[in-house]
């Protein structure tokens, strides 16, 4: 009687446990497929992966502390974008203006130039303070997308990160703003709603949603580590009209 008893305890335990065990497994299954329906594509429902080359990573100095609200750390991988059939890159070597003329470092066609790296000869430096740089796309255009790679060899984010597409090279007419990270409206331009973010070699991919316009102007207002403003590269992808 006492080894029937002991019999059907353990039966009972095993019976138990194997539930348990079943259950974590399907609440597991559960989690996962929510990490990857998170974790899905963005962009054009139904459209074609956007693929561009990626530069090595190259981190120099001591980063120092980057006292900013809401920051977006970097990601450690490439992101998963879709963009319409036919999308196309339309920036490569494309005519490059700025607010600052003649920029301390580097010329204004690096931004067009398709190299990405982050090392000296690479990238464009500013004057401090609000600055813009345009990219003259030469036609009118329909944008799905803008790939942009400040400075990221360095652990650091951008103050007022503000992207805009518009026909009017002045932007005073028919502008569209795709992105803007100006929390305190220190860019005097509006507030934005979009996050800072910190740079790195996968660079800040942004849903221009098809907006349309021939010139796409990039601003930024210094950064977490000085004053200044940098480009190594900015990729327009869309299709002419």
């Amino acid at each position: 009687m006492k080894t029937k008893l002991i019999t059907t305890a353990l039966f009972a335990f095993y019976v138990l446990a194997f539930t348990s065990c079943g259950e974590k497994s399907a609440s597991d299954n559960s989690a996962a497929a929510s990490e990857s329906s998170s974790a899905s594509p963005t962009g054009t429902a139904g459209g074609v992966p956007l693929v561009t080359e990626l530069p090595p990573e190259l981190i120099e100095g001591t980063p120092k502390p980057i006292n900013v609200p809401n920051l977006v750390q970097p990601p450690t991988k490439a992101p998963e974008f879709l963009v319409p059939a036919g999308t196309a890159l339309l920036s490569a070597g494309k005519p490059v203006t700025s607010s600052d003329t003649d920029p301390i470092i580097g010329t204004l066609d690096l931004l067009t130039d398709g190299d990405k790296q982050a090392g000296e000869g690479y990238f464009v430096e500013l004057l401090d303070g609000l600055q813009w740089a345009q990219i003259d796309l030469e036609k009118s255009s329909e944008v799905a997308a803008i790939w942009l790679w400040h400075f990221h060899s360095q652990k650091l984010a951008y103050h007022d990160v503000i992207i805009q597409v518009s026909d009017d090279a002045e932007f005073k007419t028919g502008v569209t703003t795709v992105f803007n990270n100006d929390y305190d409206d220190s860019a005097k331009m509006g507030k934005g709603s979009d996050k800072p973010y910190v740079e790195s070699r996968f660079g800040k991919l942004v849903d221009a949603k098809g907006a349309k316009g021939r010139y796409v102007r990039l601003y930024s207002n210094g950064n977490t580590s000085n004053e200044m403003n940098h480009y190594i590269e900015v990729e327009v992808f869309g299709k002419n009209l």
